[in-house]
């Protein structure tokens, strides 16, 4: 079986090719500002992050039920051009989280194969491709710039989202039910506000 790279498997599953493309676009701006203001990140994890974010919901080819399992199970089996089997259990897992339950080593099997790092990994990336899902829920929305001001002594993050223009109201109630994870990942709090231009 040839290897595709994650734009070809969005492709070949008919994967939402527009919602892909969007998590991913705002899951690189939380991957740099949470890179800078509050825990940095290593190089490769942004290519972890890409592929996650346009792979997330390939799982429906499969089912609704469960898709996010199935694109951890459908990344697995299929593989991906320039990653090996270790790296395709990083970014399944961070496909696997990015709705439902917290990764959970007790629980979880392929999670559960993964060293501390890894798992820390999952954590983080997984909680941006998963509050990246939660900004695109909303499709009339559209993000210019999200910044995050952290106070390290509280473990707070205040992460700005600031919509193309000043009319727009966007509706975060998706991103605010799907911040959990970023906030284990990052060991903070966060608070979502809106600036305006």
């Amino acid at each position: 079986m040839t290897k595709l790279n994650p734009q070809e498997m969005l492709r070949k599953y008919n994967g939402k090719i527009a919602h892909s493309q969007e998590v991913q676009r705002l899951a690189i701006m939380l991957f740099y500002e949470a890179s800078k203001k509050i825990h940095e990140m290593p190089p490769e994890d942004l290519s972890y992050l890409k592929a996650a974010a346009l792979l997330h919901d390939i799982g429906y080819y499969m089912g609704s039920k469960g898709h996010n399992k199935y694109s951890l199970k459908m990344i697995l089996d299929e593989g991906l051009t320039g990653f090996d089997y270790h790296e395709l259990k990083i970014i399944g897992c961070i496909c696997r989280y990015h709705r439902g339950s917290l990764p959970d080593k007790s629980e979880h099997e392929i999670y559960r194969e993964l060293d501390k790092e890894d798992r820390k990994r999952v954590k983080r990336l997984g909680g941006i491709v998963k509050l990246a899902d939660g900004l695109a829920a909303d499709k009339l929305a559209y993000y210019d710039r999200i910044k995050i001001d952290y106070n390290a002594a509280d473990k707070i993050a205040k992460l700005t989202l600031v919509p193309d223009s000043s009319e727009s109201k966007p509706d975060i109630r998706h991103a605010i039910r799907k911040r959990d994870l970023f906030e284990v990942g990052f060991k903070c709090q966060s608070v979502l506000v809106f600036g305006y231009k």
